[in-house]
């Protein structure tokens, strides 16, 4: 693959809302690209401290609907709920979810083992977990499904683990709500490159 491939394949990463349930991609698949992303993605000392869940069709649902009743909770629902009752609606319209996870008794472990970097183990492994999102991310965009990024986290951690198995030592990162896109991404603005890419020659 060329660098031009990759990098239009990062260009074509959009954040897509509009999904439907249609398995334009099977459901094997699916679990071979994000076993390959979780396998492949880089993490500080090769701590391999990623850990994911993959939820299709009732599970996924599942997850939306204990989401929108804990948002309902929080928030106290009300008349501006409706555009969170829609929100949580287009999630479950996928097929599928990914939960990301970091396993922290992986993180604690290498703090003790290298007391001198054991500040920055935390942030390494968020670090490690911002690009296996990317990865995955990219790699069902490429397959023809649509995707977006989302953070119930903390709000939603106990019941996850309670529904899901989850061991406590999993720390949710982020959901990926996933399905065929039903609508194009809107236009994405960008900052002058000149102001974010500083080049010394």
């Amino acid at each position: 693959m060329s660098s031009q491939a990759f990098l239009d394949a990062i260009k074509n990463r959009r954040s897509l809302y509009a999904i439907s349930k249609e398995k334009v991609v099977p459901v094997e698949k699916v679990q071979s690209i994000i076993e390959e992303a979780v396998k492949h993605t880089p993490s500080a000392f090769n701590s391999q401290s990623a850990r994911v869940v993959i939820l299709f069709d009732e599970q996924s649902d599942k997850l939306w609907d204990f989401t929108l009743e804990t948002l309902r909770v929080v928030t106290g629902g009300g008349e501006g709920f409706s555009s969170t009752e829609e929100k949580m609606a287009g999630f479950k319209a996928g097929y599928g979810t990914v939960l990301f996870f970091e396993d922290e008794h992986v993180v604690r472990s290498l703090q003790e083992q290298f007391v001198a970097y054991q500040d920055n183990f935390p942030k390494w492994s968020a670090h490690s977990s911002g690009m296996l999102q990317l990865v995955v991310w990219t790699a069902l965009e490429a397959e023809g499904l649509g995707a977006t990024l989302q953070h119930y986290n903390p709000l939603i951690d106990e019941q996850v683990q309670k529904e899901f198995g989850v061991p406590e030592s999993w720390k949710l990162i982020a959901q990926m709500p996933f399905g065929k896109p039903v609508a194009p991404a809107g236009e994405k603005q960008f900052s002058p490159i000149e102001e974010r890419v500083k080049v010394l020659k």
